[in-house]
């Protein structure tokens, strides 16, 4: 593939390296660190003028930091005459934040999305958005990537008793995302509606569709400390689940998470490697990882050679 680099942040460096050895390239040559009063410093280690830069960063581990280096990043290409710098970022840094919800709040999705276009980025692609409009906060090319057909695929081969399941979202916000899931695997599907009473904590929740003597299947976007996903498992095996799985794209995994997990009813809880997974699977026996490095490889040979990258949101690449 000629005229194409791709450069790793510190984020996700195995990720990176999975896309190019997918693509058949090396990464390109990137030195990032601090200087001593902390800040982010990078030095592009070879010439990109008139190439097609592409930049592996994820929204996880010190998510400010790797921000902060992504956007230097993206500038130090644009100024060395780049041809395009599209921003890879599997999962979006700030992504909850995406509407006005009380008085004085911000939507720093949006500040994101001005900053990365700011910096010079010219295209972004990433994965299951927290909400898609966010594709609206820009005023360029956006591809959001979907975890759906792979988790259609882990499904089937992982859950034998697949056919006759029941497919949960833990709030109404996910609703659209799994009716679809259902209705590709021909199952249905129930709801459990929730009430917070602040950020990360939820006071009630209420089950709508019978799951007794069926496997559930819990499909959200994201888990971070993981106290909805645990109540929810809860409540289904109140309700007469035989079995609770958890299917996330994006698992934080934050706090108390790992713990929680260890102390629920889960079967397994899986996550997609858009967030290093390696060091919660030690932790955790439970939980498992489906890799979505190909998924990514794909858009990004289709986005170089101008084809469409529609044919990733219904299938897996071989």
């Amino acid at each position: 593939m000629p005229n194409i680099k791709v450069f790793s942040g510190s984020s996700h460096p195995d990720f990176a390296a999975k896309v190019v050895d997918r693509l058949g390239i090396d990464l390109g040559r990137v030195v990032t660190k601090k200087f001593s009063n902390l800040e982010t410093c990078v030095e592009i280690g070879e010439s990109v003028r008139g190439e097609d830069v592409y930049i592996v960063q994820s929204g996880c581990g010190e998510i400010n930091d790797n921000l902060m280096e992504l956007l230097i990043m993206i500038n130090a290409c644009k100024i060395a005459s780049a041809a395009r710098v599209t921003a890879v970022v599997p999962c979006f840094p700030y992504a909850r934040q995406d509407k006005k919800d009380k008085s004085r709040a911000p939507v720093s999705a949006k500040l994101v999305a001005n900053m990365l276009t700011a910096a010079g980025m010219d295209h972004i692609i990433t994965m299951d958005l927290h909400a898609s409009q966010i594709q609206g906060f820009f005023d360029l090319p956006v591809d959001n990537l979907y975890a759906e057909p792979a988790v259609l695929k882990w499904i089937k081969e992982n859950i034998s008793e697949w056919k006759t399941s029941i497919i949960v979202s833990p709030d109404a916000g996910g609703a659209k995302r799994v009716t679809s899931i259902a209705d590709s695997l021909k199952v249905d599907f129930a709801l459990i509606h929730k009430e917070r009473k602040k950020a990360n904590e939820v006071s009630d929740m209420v089950l709508v569709g019978n799951v007794t003597d069926r496997v559930a299947i819990l499909v959200d976007d994201m888990a971070d400390t993981c106290g909805t996903i645990v109540k929810a498992a809860d409540k289904l095996k109140e309700a007469g689940a035989t079995k609770v799985y958890a299917i996330l794209t994006h698992g934080i995994f934050s706090g108390p998470a790992i713990a929680r997990i260890n102390g629920a009813c889960f079967e397994a809880v899986v996550a997609t490697n858009t967030i290093p997974q390696d060091e919660h699977m030690i932790q955790c026996d439970k939980i498992r990882c489906i890799d979505v490095a190909m998924i990514f490889a794909e858009a990004l040979r289709r986005t170089h050679n101008g084809e469409s990258v529609s044919y990733l949101f219904a299938n897996v690449p071989y």
